[in-house]
């Protein structure tokens, strides 16, 4: 049976006084079971000291932590039945490969015949079983955190922590691990911890992602969910790249999208609340993916007029920088044209036509 994750109000202070500072901030989640659950937020934001509180490594200052119903906030390590593996692999160099998987199995003195038998499915599992004879020094990075990986597995862990696995790997690499981790922790129904600051590796792998600023978990929901959906500047400027653009809500239209004014002209926004959060005159924060930006002719109905003023062509795609408006200092908007025209990277055309489905709008509180 996979493991549920319950966290209520963890927190966790270091230091006393002036000095005392809030690495994690009542932080509370349910982790399902058998999910794959990332921690995602730039360097310093508790993700790290949030996994390690879940491993044991460290006690929470406050708060409760429960593996299916069971409180096992001041449970030591070797008690909680968790696997983790590091960034730096932590691999035994005078150990063989079989040797490392099977150091867990040692200490829970398992029996020869079933600890033999589970190291062999451990590497199998990872692929690793034809280097069970070789050192840690005769192995790649990525081979070396294969071993990692199988090292936890081969306990058969309730919870499986993984801090930051990829961050030492070279970019093909980590894309090609990537789905052989999701796809072993999936088969194993494995209910998974991931902390990483890789947007794209959470994004790709993840069944929901929790992101965090500061100590405190902003928001939490699927790839697709946050990506599309976010609730703040902040999550929305953190997970890819977009462009917020300051306007003012005019009211909503007949068929109850919320209507924009912007410096270079009016848009619409259709909101899965129906805009019911936000009245007329408020002042309001677009997220518009670069993706999202339709460049049309210019004139186009329903269209925003903008000046081309850079382009970066990488063959499947374009980057352009495009100043909003007829302004000579209006704002500039990133621009993502997947299988680029000719016409839209020439020298010669300047003048372009935007167009943005009102789906593809997300509207923010201002300054939020």
């Amino acid at each position: 049976m996979s493991t549920r994750i319950d966290l209520a109000a963890v927190t966790k202070t270091f230091g006393k006084g002036s000095s005392k500072a809030t690495a994690v901030d009542h932080v509370s989640a349910v982790i399902e079971p058998g999910e794959l659950f990332f921690l995602l937020g730039p360097s310093g934001c508790g993700k790290t000291t949030l996994l390690r509180m879940i491993a044991g490594f460290i006690e929470p200052t406050s708060g409760k932590i429960a593996f299916n119903n069971k409180e096992v906030t001041n449970t030591p390590p070797n008690k909680r039945n968790t696997g983790m593996v590091f960034q730096s692999y932590a691999l035994w160099p005078h150990m063989t490969v079989e040797q490392n998987v099977a150091f867990g199995l040692n200490v829970r003195k398992t029996p020869a015949a079933a600890k033999n038998r589970a190291v062999k499915e451990a590497l199998e599992a990872v692929q690793m079983l034809e280097y069970a004879k070789r050192k840690p020094n005769q192995l790649s990075g990525g081979q070396q955190q294969r071993v990692a990986l199988a090292r936890a597995l081969v306990i058969r862990p309730d919870v499986l922590l993984l801090d930051e696995p990829l961050s030492n790997l070279d970019a093909k690499l980590r894309t090609d691990l990537r789905s052989e981790i999701r796809k072993i922790c999936k088969s194993a129904g494995l209910t998974t911890v991931y902390v990483t600051h890789d947007q794209k590796e959470a994004l790709s792998m993840a069944d929901r992602i929790a992101i965090m600023k500061k100590g405190v978990i902003q928001q939490v929901g699927t790839p697709q969910d946050l990506y599309r959906h976010p609730a703040s500047q902040f999550v929305a400027g953190f997970l890819g790249e977009t462009n917020f653009v300051e306007a003012k809500v005019l009211g909503k239209d007949s068929s109850d999208r919320l209507s924009l004014e912007t410096p270079a002209g009016k848009f619409l926004a259709s909101l899965r609340d129906g805009g019911s959060s936000f009245s007329a005159g408020q002042r309001v924060t677009c997220s518009i993916r670069p993706e999202s930006v339709k460049l049309v002719e210019p004139g186009s109905p329903d269209s925003l007029p903008g000046k081309r003023l850079e382009s970066v062509y990488l063959g499947e795609i374009a980057q352009h920088q495009i100043r909003l408006g007829e302004q000579t200092m209006g704002q500039v908007l990133s621009v993502s044209e997947l299988n680029p025209t000719a016409e839209h990277l020439s020298r010669s055309t300047t003048q372009v036509g935007m167009r943005v489905d009102p789906a593809d709008v997300v509207v923010l509180p201002h300054g939020k």
